[in-house]
């Protein structure tokens, strides 16, 4: 697997999420909610995170992003 590809496919944490954007928490899924921001993965039952190549993709526009309807 590719560097490039593997870094795409790194999972971040939200505290991670929030520093990389600069969005609070109540932001974030604010956002999610109106599908103007990645949507988290589930890891486990109390636990999410966010591909980092979705994150970057929401970093290149944050103004123009629209989450994808495919998970």
């Amino acid at each position: 697997m590719t560097e490039q590809l593997r870094a795409a496919l790194a999972i971040l944490r939200r505290a991670q999420v929030e520093s990389e954007t600069g969005l609070s928490r109540s932001t974030i899924y604010a956002r999610i909610k109106n599908k103007t921001f990645p949507a988290p993965i589930q890891l486990g039952p109390r636990a999410v995170g966010w591909r980092r190549g979705q994150i970057d993709d929401f970093l290149a526009n944050p103004a123009g992003y629209r989450a994808s309807e495919v998970a």
